[in-house]
């Protein structure tokens, strides 16, 4: 059915330019692009790649394809240009948008067009398109950059669902001034810490993401634009926690922080650090248009927990592969640990082009998210670590969250990462990547203990590597299998250090 659509938005700004669009002059400069994509005989139903910034362009981008009936595929734009080349050849995109600066794909078929390249006129129109609700919004590759890449298909359906949702359950009040500082080209950054507020007439602070020098003002950004909320990722965390002087107008009322569960002890710094309770850690996944359960009014912090369900079904059952039949017959008592499978409304069309996949991990509306977790007496979902990440030792199933969570408190800990390594007796053993602000002897023997008075014996690491930086994908994540490579070429900590 054909529907007629309108957005709403508030004001868009970014933080370190000053650049600012209101909201008549981001319609007028939609309006714009769109009439251009019309030119170039964009039609409802093509795929527009958009090389991704946190730009106000961007955003013009991105609706004017709504506008068009197109369908929006935002990518990094720091990509190479053969990975680029990969994703265009998958999207097989009408056009190709590079919204700032960034590498181009090399053999891309589709034409490239430069978001300032505009030879209309602007207007005011252009907040109206005719849409139809279950036609594709949005493709978010989630993996297969320089392989077969997996992409999550949205509706406009399943993204109203996830607004509607949210509004909800979290009101629009305290999101008044939201600050972005993630990548605009995942589900986490663009569905829920900036479309959610800036459609829901919010105003939207841009930030470049992962930026050392963004994030040692923090807390003057807040104060001088009067911030109000905000969302984040635990390694963003660590990082401005060492870097900023924290806020001091007391204008910041909510903080998500999601992509990876806090810990107590990360939990109760943020919290401090921006003089408000209200720290959400939010439980999403691209698949389910990003957040879907929450912390919020769950009390005090607690490793991993994520609370209830926005809008949400959320079940723990023993088996990753129950037909919905058999749902309620396989779930798990009440702090028993088993897979995390979710049921909702905004849950994604499906993979682009991959009904393999798609049939894999959706069974009659439920999907199965690939977390392992726990519900406890008041029904609250506690993540207790992936099922892929899992380290089977001997039989001991150990999951590397909670030895970064012990971990977490040491004071003079930067970050760090757990990790499966080959064992000749027990199969499987734990290792530990960790970086120290501090690495005398003296350190790395307080470390030890602060583990080992927190974790059994079983569960303390058999190697432990300390680097000056560990490696993380663009959206903030510590790739497993990255730090495994990376420290197989390295000799672990003497354990004599230990012993200081």
């Amino acid at each position: 059915m054909v529907i007629s659509m309108a957005f709403d938005s508030g004001s868009i700004c970014e933080l370190t330019t000053g650049r600012a669009w209101d909201r008549q002059q981001l319609w007028a400069e939609v309006s714009s692009r769109a009439q251009r994509n019309r030119a170039a005989e964009l039609q409802p139903g093509d795929r527009v790649l958009l090389l991704a910034s946190s730009t106000l362009e961007f955003f013009a981008e991105l609706l004017a394809v709504w506008v068009n009936g197109a369908t929006a595929v935002p990518v990094d734009a720091a990509l190479t240009g053969f990975e680029l080349d990969n994703l265009a050849a998958a999207a097989e995109p009408r056009l190709i948008v590079v919204t700032g600066k960034s590498n181009t794909p090399q053999h891309a078929a589709a034409p490239i067009i430069s978001t300032h390249d505009l030879s209309v006129t602007p207007s005011e129109r252009g907040g109206i398109s005719r849409l139809r609700l279950d036609d594709d919004a949005l493709i978010l590759f989630t993996s297969g950059s320089t392989g077969k890449p997996k992409g999550v298909v949205h509706t406009h359906r399943s993204l109203q669902a996830r607004w509607h949702t949210l509004r909800q359950a979290l009101g629009t009040e305290d999101y008044r001034r939201t600050l972005c500082l993630l990548p605009v080209y995942f589900g986490h950054g663009l569905i829920c810490n900036a479309l959610f507020p800036l459609l829901a007439g919010c105003d939207l602070y841009l930030a470049p993401a992962f930026t050392p020098d963004v994030l040692s003002q923090l807390g003057r950004f807040i104060d001088q634009h009067s911030i109000t909320a905000m969302s984040s990722v635990p390694t963003v965390w660590r990082v401005a926690l060492q870097l900023a002087r924290p806020p001091r107008e007391g204008t910041l009322r909510r903080v998500h922080c999601g992509s990876a569960p806090l810990s107590r002890e990360l939990w109760r710094k943020i919290s401090e650090w921006a003089a408000t309770a209200e720290v959400v850690n939010s439980y999403g996944i691209t698949e389910t248009g990003s957040w879907l359960a929450g912390s919020l009014g769950c009390g005090e912090p607690q490793d991993g927990l994520v609370g209830r369900g926005w809008g949400t079904e959320i079940r723990v059952l023993r088996t990753p592969d129950a037909p919905p039949a058999a749902i309620r017959e396989a779930e798990c008592a009440r702090g028993e640990t088993g897979y995390v499978w979710i049921q909702t409304p905004a849950l994604m069309k499906g993979y682009y082009r991959r009904d393999d996949l798609t049939s894999a991990a959706v069974s009659g509306g439920w999907f199965l998210t690939g977390d392992m977790g726990h519900q406890d007496e008041g029904g609250r979902l506690i993540l207790d670590g992936r099922a892929v990440d899992e380290i089977n030792k001997g039989g001991l199933k150990i999951q590397p969250q909670d030895v970064e969570n012990a971990a977490e408190g040491f004071e003079h800990l930067s970050d760090v990462c757990a990790f499966a390594i080959p064992d000749a007796l027990y199969g499987q053993n734990l290792a530990l990547a960790f970086v120290l602000r501090e690495t005398r002897p003296e350190a790395l023997a307080q470390f030890y203990r602060w583990m080992e008075s927190r974790l059994s014996r079983q569960k303390l690491p058999a190697a432990w590597y300390l680097l000056e930086s560990l490696p993380r994908t663009s959206r903030g994540k510590v790739h497993r299998p990255t730090v495994a490579a990376l420290c197989a070429e390295r000799q672990p900590v003497d354990p004599a250090l230990f012993k200081q």
